[in-house]
């Protein structure tokens, strides 16, 4: 028997792109995996961030599960645990779990009859106008869009932040393409396929800053909301995706679930790479309430730390950083939750259906941050 060569490659970008992160890895089931597969993965995922496989439609959530968890053995919890108030969370539309693999979820939009257990659900792709402060003007929806939600997968109260998540491609609606505007006055535009998944890398976000704001990302910590999805869930982000606009509609601290300080997160701003060592700006920008400076001092003026953490973000998505994966179905995708952002983007008409699975773990230990500093 003749056994496949596995063959490890950069992913296509436009020409002209700074996007340095990625791999399309091919000769390997998933569905039949083994260790030195598992160990060549492992290694692209630390090196690159994002590996594509091709033409996995026949992966089973079984199997999806176990790649996932592979990336860190000891972990148990997934999803948000028991930390989400589900009903009054921002996330409380997108969570269907598969019955027999409770750790996979289904999202998607439209109309699907039957799927592993699901009968007759109704799915929604998030859209901007649900989540943001301004809005596309209706009848330019289908030709134009937004970055929904700049974001790491994460719980940020309680649970470490999953190392990967796994992305399966079940159906995709194929043809057209959409602009995704960022609307914040800079005219930046990115030509996107329609529902892509954008990713930007943390490494890249850290790399342009200037020295002094890289002195400060590595010396400072981010403090999160406890119960962030549901404290966040009146507020109205900004147009480019990219944290929130402080107008006073966050839930009060006495409104939410009672609150276990020893949940609360103060992660580093910079996460570091276990296999390079590299720094990444891992920030949750919707999530954050308070920073913590290398003096002692605490910003915990909402507004100011919002400004803060937007200005070290934004160079890290300017377009040219952002890759846009063209799904086609059977597509599985890894990321690393610990060196890039992801957004969802686009806006789809009722007939247009999409099915996709997806699988992160709470992971068993926080990030590293920078030498020398505290975790």
């Amino acid at each position: 028997m003749t056994v496949p060569q596995v063959i490890v490659k950069p992913i296509a970008v436009p020409e002209g792109s700074g996007v340095d992160f990625g791999v399309e890895i091919s000769g390997i089931d998933l569905e039949q995996l083994n260790d030195d597969q598992f160990s060549i993965i492992k290694e692209a995922l630390y090196n690159y961030q994002v590996v594509v496989f091709k033409n996995q439609q026949h992966v089973s959530p079984k199997a999806q599960f176990e790649l996932t968890q592979r990336f860190d053995p000891a972990a148990t919890s997934y999803g948000h645990g028991k930390t989400l108030d589900a009903k009054r969370s921002i996330l409380h539309p997108d969570l269907k779990t598969i019955p027999h693999q409770p750790q996979v979820q289904v999202i998607g939009n439209g109309f699907i009859p039957s799927y592993e257990g699901l009968e007759n659900i109704k799915l929604k792709h998030p859209h901007h106008k649900t989540f943001h402060k301004t809005i596309i003007p209706e009848e330019d929806d289908l030709d134009f869009t937004r970055f929904y939600r700049w974001h790491i997968d994460a719980a940020l109260y309680g649970l470490a932040p999953p190392v990967v998540t796994t992305l399966l491609a079940v159906k995709v609606p194929a043809g057209r393409c959409q602009i995704c505007r960022y609307d914040d006055g800079t005219g930046n535009e990115l030509d996107v396929p329609l529902g892509t998944t954008a990713f930007v890398s943390g490494y890249t976000m850290y790399d342009v800053l200037s020295e002094e704001d890289k002195q400060f990302a590595r010396t400072t910590k981010v403090e999160y909301a406890p119960h962030p999805y549901v404290w966040m869930s009146q507020a109205k982000s900004r147009s480019d995706g990219l944290g929130m606009l402080s107008e006073g509609l966050e839930i009060p601290l006495e409104n939410l679930s009672p609150i276990e300080e020893n949940k609360i997160q103060r992660l580093p701003m910079c996460w570091k790479n276990p296999v390079t060592g590299k720094l990444a700006i891992q920030v949750h920008p919707s999530a954050v309430r308070k920073l913590h400076l290398a003096d002692g001092t605490v910003i915990d003026n909402l507004q100011e730390v919002r400004e803060i953490v937007h200005r070290i973000q934004r160079g890290g998505i300017a377009p040219k950083y952002v890759y846009a994966q063209d799904w086609a179905e059977g597509d599985l995708v890894l990321f690393h939750n610990r060196g890039v952002l992801h957004s969802v983007v686009g806006a789809f008409a009722e007939t247009e259906v999409r099915l996709f699975r997806q699988c992160n773990v709470a992971a068993s230990y926080f990030p590293e941050g920078p030498e020398g500093v505290e975790v």
